[in-house]
């Protein structure tokens, strides 16, 4: 295969497309996800047949554990894709809203109207459910798609692919609106990335080799995060109950997800209250704790930890920790430390939480809550493309609306510039 025809020829399938999606009719565009439903359900047996291939590929070629289970399309897993093309459906259509209508002196009328991106590319890696999630959130957003899934997950993606199809034809709208890269060649990331003519955006998701090779190189704009160096800081003004179980919830809910706090950041003023139970419930949970020296001399048995520990995403049961003096230490260490992804502060301070909100340079911030809340699911967006943690476009998670741009419309009835 040559991949660089191939690929423009799926760059000018999608732009031709893109055009029709502009102007598709909300109800179409549900039909579209809802015939989409029907066919995953109707095509069970197929896609276990597909997956399982996959998997056993993946296992002669020595794929660790954790890819191995977001590889895995369980009966569980397929209800959960079939479940979010139709909760898809029931979200409100940005597509066309007019904003900001207001009248000039001229007497004509400016507003803002929301339009699509037009061909969005998304890369990632193993998880096939991604397929469904980008599929389905672009064409919700009136875009086009072109996906490029990891070559562990080609049966399985070219399986889902084929469902989507059917119901995009059963909807009257193009087959071309969402197509799954057939090729495992890595050269057509390559390609994806550097055709501005016909890629609107791109969307990394995957692990940090990938997305900084795709921020690198990519010749389109890119909307990405490339760490979760999430943190929460108990204040000395803290409901020690409220700091324990955040703290818990924060880390030992799951490990390996960007939302994670990987530094808890505790005042000096309670460290001496709350560390010693926290470090109990995390060695029963089998957390791995590293401590600067203020956190060992309460916590001799823990790890020291070092430099690199500030700025390291484990992605794992480990979790540093370091003791400070005030707000300003904490949020210091943040800004300079974080990723900006998400940072929590536990305080009941009306007037800390405020500054905290304020000053901490983050796509999430939170007061009084786990950083696992900063998914577009909990955030009313319906579902997620992915977070951003750029400050241009979109922000945070990115649902619907970060698909979309807006356009000035002016209205007038015969008016001239005087």
């Amino acid at each position: 295969m040559n991949v660089e025809a191939y690929m423009i020829e799926l760059g000018q399938r999608a732009r031709e497309a893109s055009r029709l999606m502009a102007r598709a009719e909300t109800g179409i565009k549900n039909k579209a996800l809802l015939y989409m439903a029907e066919a995953i359900e109707a095509g069970r047996d197929t896609l276990a047949s597909a997956n399982q291939q996959d998997l056993e590929n993946a296992r002669a070629s020595g794929l660790d554990a954790a890819m191995l289970d977001r590889l895995e399309l369980t009966p569980a897993r397929i209800d959960t894709m079939i479940e979010g093309l139709r909760q898809v459906a029931t979200l409100a259509d940005p597509i066309g809203g007019i904003t900001d209508m207001n009248y000039r002196p001229s007497g004509i009328q400016i507003g803002k109207m929301r339009v699509p991106l037009g061909v969005i590319g998304i890369i990632y890696e193993s998880r096939p459910n991604v397929t469904v999630e980008a599929a389905s959130l672009c064409l919700k957003s009136g875009n086009a798609a072109i996906l490029r899934g990891g070559s562990e997950s080609i049966h399985s993606n070219q399986a889902i692919a084929a469902c989507i199809a059917a119901g995009l034809k059963r909807a009257g709208l193009p087959q071309t609106a969402v197509q799954v890269v057939e090729t495992t060649d890595r050269a057509a990331v390559g390609q994806l990335i550097a055709m501005p003519e016909y890629v609107d955006v791109i969307v990394p998701r995957g692990g940090k080799g990938l997305i900084e090779r795709v921020s690198r190189d990519a010749r389109v704009p890119v909307i990405k995060h490339l760490d979760g160096i999430c943190h929460v800081f108990i204040d000395s003004e803290a409901d020690i109950s409220k700091a324990i179980n955040i703290a818990l919830n924060a880390k030992t809910h799951r490990y390996g997800t960007c939302n994670t706090m990987e530094t808890l950041l505790v005042d000096s003023s309670v460290a001496a209250k709350v560390l010693p139970e926290l470090a109990g419930a995390y060695e029963q949970a089998g957390v791995e704790l590293r401590g600067c020296e203020r956190t060992r001399a309460l916590l001799p048995q823990i790890v020291a930890a070092t430099q690199e520990d500030w700025s390291t995403e484990y992605l794992a049961p480990i979790l540093s920790i370091r003791v400070l003096d005030g707000m300003d230490e904490a949020i210091s260490h943040i800004n300079k430390y974080g990723s900006h992804h998400t940072d929590a502060i536990v305080t009941e301070n009306y007037t800390k939480s405020r500054r905290f909100l304020r000053e901490v340079d983050s796509s999430s911030v939170m007061v009084n809550a786990s950083t696992r809340f900063a998914d577009g699911f909990e955030y009313g967006l319906g579902a997620e493309i992915g977070i951003s943690t750029d400050k241009i476009h979109a922000r945070g998670p990115v649902g619907l609306e970060g698909l979309t741009s807006q356009k000035y419309v002016v209205l007038g009835d015969g008016h001239i510039r005087q």
